[in-house]
């Protein structure tokens, strides 16, 4: 039966929210009248608006009760828990305001763990005191600006006071269904896929907090002293891709933004890009670097998006030789084809030709543009070797000698990588902008901000939600999330279904 007290704050709140709906239709027609200001209108009705919302709402918990199921319950697992003597107060932070919740709650005893709380099964409660809705726009916000910027554009639009370290720790828990959503997530229907599977790794630095251990760095620093320390984040990224057939002319001629008589033919699409990156991590085996992690995912999302690996596959990485050892020892060999990024190639044909040249002189340019022509056509090794014979023709010593020695070695090291002219046959992609860009999106563009130190656990959950955000997968993650955050929860729902549990009114 509903109780008095409860009839009586139902007609209140009824009262007021009919009387701020008409004070608000007043004030519209009012503004209307003075000539006042669209956006100072628009800012009195936001303002009026949160209000009604912070009232519906609470008319909402009111109309819930206190969620009072008897003196005591039968659990699931055949257990009686008592209604414990005292209402339990509980806090909940929603876009509208704060509420205090008074529930009652069933146990054994007070002070042990509780049992079962009716009120919270009923909404599903989340886990912290703050709502689903009001956590995806924090950190759909979070994962774009810095916490401090967040938390002052979340008080001006809705007036709410968030510190810095709840939306830290915040994102830290929406971290956590992360790695399970990657492995859940439904893959791309085959015919959505382009032609050719590409997957690609690449490293980029985060600047890591100073542990309570570590010296300060020195007020003077030598030559190659750096005043923060970085970690390595191993980013990967997978996507597929149409073929797209060129010759090594069309290529140069895009790199040098030569002009052409007719329009180059419009490049594909990358279809499905995802990405995800990964710190160092420790377990029970020691720590271990965010290589192992970042292949380990790559080649889940090959297997999984290409069962039989019957589609030809394509590996772009730059010359770093942990990320291709850690390519031979994770990824498969059969139907897949390994490409030396070209974006790693023509810094060094720049470096080499500077060797002979001057910088920005039409000699370096030509010597450029020959011989990345020549790698293009496949006849990287005639390159290597005519640079060599170049150097000791024109008698190369000290720092030029090395530095042309250091250019070659790095060609001679990737040659069997820079077939080039059978890559752009078969219409495959030769240079990594998605790994690129995957690197300046998901790290730089955060991460790198002025002042930013981070520390590995708070680097590692920004770059896990954060890498779901950049996939295109946000609303899919918090809908998979709070169905496992509340199953987790809330295990017992048949005890507050239908009418089972009695409304105030």
């Amino acid at each position: 039966m509903m109780m008095t007290h409860e009839t009586a704050a139902l007609k209140e709140k009824d009262a007021e929210l009919l009387t701020m709906l008409d004070e608000m239709r007043t004030r519209v027609h009012e503004a209307a009248q003075q000539g006042i200001a669209v956006h100072e209108v628009e800012r009195v009705v936001w303002q009026q608006v949160l209000q009604i919302g912070h009232l519906l709402l609470d008319r909402f918990f009111t109309l819930l009760g206190t969620g009072d199921l008897g003196e005591r319950v039968t659990l699931p697992d055949g257990r009686t828990a008592e209604r414990l003597p005292m209402l339990h107060e509980r806090r909940y932070v929603s876009i509208f305001g704060n509420f205090t919740l008074d529930r009652v709650v069933y146990g054994s005893r007070e002070g042990q763990k509780i049992d079962l709380a009716p009120l919270d099964n009923r909404v599903q409660l989340p886990e912290s005191v703050f709502s689903y809705l009001l956590q995806d726009w924090d950190q759909g916000f979070c994962v774009q600006d810095a916490f401090g910027q967040v938390a002052q554009t979340v008080l001006r639009i809705f007036g709410l006071q968030q510190s810095v370290d709840s939306l830290e720790h915040m994102n830290a828990e929406m971290a956590q269904y992360v790695d399970d959503f990657r492995q859940d997530r439904a893959r791309p229907a085959a015919q959505d896929e382009g032609e050719i599977l590409v997957s690609s790794g690449d490293g980029k630095g985060v600047v890591m907090r100073r542990t309570p251990d570590e010296a300060a760095p020195p007020a003077h620093r030598t030559k190659g002293e750096k005043a923060s320390r970085k970690e390595m984040a191993i980013v990967g990224a997978v996507y597929s891709i149409d073929r797209h057939p060129r010759t090594a002319e069309d290529v140069v001629a895009a790199l040098f933004s030569d002009k052409r008589t007719t329009p180059p033919p419009e490049r594909p699409k990358p279809c499905h890009k995802h990405v995800m990156a990964s710190l160092a991590y420790t377990d029970a085996q020691g720590t271990h670097s965010g290589i192992h992690k970042t292949y380990d995912w790559i080649l889940e999302e090959l297997w999984s998006r290409n069962r039989d690996f019957g589609k030809e596959m394509v590996h772009l990485c730059d010359g770093q030789e942990a990320l291709w050892d850690a390519r031979a020892a994770r990824l498969p060999r059969r139907n897949t084809t390994d490409i030396l990024d070209l974006l790693h190639v023509t810094p060094r044909l720049w470096k080499a030709a500077h060797v002979f040249y001057r910088e920005k002189s039409a000699e370096a340019e030509e010597f450029v543009r020959a011989r990345l022509l020549r790698m293009l056509q496949g006849k990287t090794e005639l390159v290597i070797r005519g640079m060599r014979e170049m150097g000791t023709k024109r008698g190369l010593k000290g720092s030029k000698k090395a530095a042309l020695n250091k250019v070659c070695s790095y060609f001679d090291n990737n040659r069997e990588r820079m077939h080039y002219d059978e890559y752009l046959a078969k219409g495959y992609p030769i240079a990594s902008g998605v790994i690129e860009g995957a690197c300046r999106h998901l790290v730089k563009d955060r991460m790198e901000r002025a002042g930013m130190h981070w520390t590995r656990a708070g680097a590692q959950a920004m770059l896990d939600v954060r890498s779901i955000y950049i996939s295109g997968a946000w609303e899919q993650y918090q809908m998979y999330r709070v169905d496992h955050e509340t199953r987790r929860l809330y295990p017992w729902r048949e005890l507050v279904e239908g009418d089972n549990y009695r409304l105030a009114a």
